[in-house]
């Protein structure tokens, strides 16, 4: 049994990554040989998010999850929050402490020393003697900080810097893109770094239904939370050069409004002709998003900038729809790390996106063609497959650490192997522990040289985790 306390926001929460840990979650508890319990955020009014008819969104009606203890332990925007969770980590004693973060999880760009209070648990988290393990969705030297409400943008990411270098501390740190690791590698020296995939959120995919797309309308999906670095503008211009050549298309805009732009929808929703075949639905609850998926001919991803890997990109994947997407820097990595059919626009031209858009809508075969290689993807990085490589990473450092503490244990070892270094590695210890039961977790390009070993029980080379070498 290994006792695991993952910290992060969590449904009905709805800040950021609450329902990605939601899905983390979900599939962890799926493990009888794990204990799961949910270091969650207090719970709050969300007037940012609102519905179709522009009231707000009933948070009892997003998912929860049975079975598994939420201790709501911190809060947003809190100095309080270190003291709060190391106390109640203390009095759990996991076996693994798990951050899965933002920068702006524990605090806003109004309270930043909240933020960094809260981004400073891990390394006291560790220095109390607990293993620490944090999944960092994005970095700061790949945000562009243009139009997220930033002020004195040095002194913003002088302070997110000193931050990484603090969440570096933690035992280990894993990064959802490839890039992300080099910049950590290069800039900070990093040796502690993972890669692995955002993952999707079906446990088993279902293959896309083409009869349910373009009958009889052309349906562009918009989904996320809107006002920052995710615009509509460029879309807006965009979407009656569509209609121009394609009548039958209707655009959907779906998701509410980021905690930091309220009434950004809205106002976008305000200032559009009547006649425009748009609908604006505002929060979506989980259980009716696989519809609005699987009935999407595609799904646009209007964005000025990225904070990392897309979840909305993952989430077509998992239903096979195809993707057109501003040409970002992140995104393109994405595509090439994740295996992803999509079609890149010039970011900010309107007439560029809105000729992507009909030469997808336009191509029957098109659509058919990224649809299956987008669900081919998904079904490599299941969030299933996703958590399993998690749970065998804090297996093997478990042993690691229970063999480091057995002095006549690690006394044997060096005698057997006829070594004098204590030092074990996960080679060794894949080996010597059984075969398939532990073994170094996969990365999505699997690397060379005997220092790793291939996962036979996973079936695919990925997704997963991988240290650093």
């Amino acid at each position: 049994m290994i006792k695991i306390c993952l910290v992060a926001a969590f449904p009905p929460s709805m800040r950021p990554l609450n329902e990605y840990s939601f899905h983390l979650a979900r599939e962890i508890q799926r493990h009888k040989d794990v204990e799961l319990t949910i270091l969650a955020d207090e719970l709050e009014d969300y007037a940012f998010a609102k519905g179709a008819e522009g009231n707000p969104a009933d948070s009892q009606r997003l998912s929860k999850l049975p079975g598994v203890n939420i201790i709501r332990c911190w809060k947003f925007g809190s100095l309080a929050t270190p003291g709060r969770l190391l106390s109640t980590i203390r009095r759990l004693r996991p076996d693994v402490v798990w951050f899965n973060v933002v920068f702006s999880t524990f605090g806003s760009t109004e309270s930043p020393l909240a933020a960094f209070a809260g981004l400073s648990v891990p390394v006291l988290t560790r220095a109390a003697g607990f293993y620490t393990h944090i999944t960092l969705h994005h970095i700061v030297e790949h945000l562009d900080f243009s139009g997220t409400g930033v002020r004195r943008e040095k002194f913003y990411r002088k302070g997110t810097s000193i931050a990484t270098r603090t969440l570096l501390k933690a035992h280990s740190v894993s990064v959802l893109l490839s890039d992300y690791r080099r910049t950590l590698k290069t800039k900070y020296a990093a040796e502690n770094i993972l890669v692995g995939t955002h993952g999707t959120f079906a446990t088993i995919p279902r293959p896309p239904d083409m009869t349910k797309r373009g009958n009889p309308d052309l349906r562009i999906l918009a989904f996320g939370n809107w006002g920052t670095y995710k615009r509509l503008e460029r879309l807006m211009e965009a979407f009656p050069l569509v209609l121009e050549k394609l009548p039958n298309a209707r655009l959907i805009v779906a998701g509410g409004n980021h905690p930091a732009a309220t009434g950004y929808w809205e106002s976008i929703q305000k200032s559009q002709p009547p006649n425009l075949p748009i609908e604006f639905l505002g929060y979506i609850p989980h259980n009716d998003v696989p519809k609005l998926f699987r009935t999407s001919s595609l799904l646009v991803m209007p964005y000025d900038s990225s904070t990392g890997s897309s979840g909305p990109a993952h989430q077509a994947c998992e239903y096979g729809v195809p993707i057109v997407c501003a040409d970002i820097p992140d995104f393109r990595c994405m595509a090439t790390d994740d295996d992803m059919a999509i079609v890149f626009y010039k970011t900010g031209d309107a007439a560029d996106l809105a000729e992507k858009l009909l030469s997808v809508l336009q191509s029957p075969e098109l659509q058919r063609q990224m649809s299956e290689h987008n669900y081919q993807a998904g079904v490599q990085m299941t969030m299933a497959t996703v958590a399993s490589n998690y749970l065998r990473w804090f297996q093997l450092h478990k042993i690691k650490r229970t063999i480091a503490s057995d002095g006549s244990i690690a006394r044997f070892r060096r005698r057997w192997a006829g070594s004098s270094t204590s030092r074990l590695d996960e080679t060794e210890l894949s080996r010597e522990w059984g075969g398939n039961t532990i073994k170094s977790p996969l990365l999505r390009n699997s690397p060379t040289g005997p220092e790793l070993e291939a996962n036979s029980d996973l079936g695919e080379d990925k997704p997963g985790l991988v240290p650093d070498r």
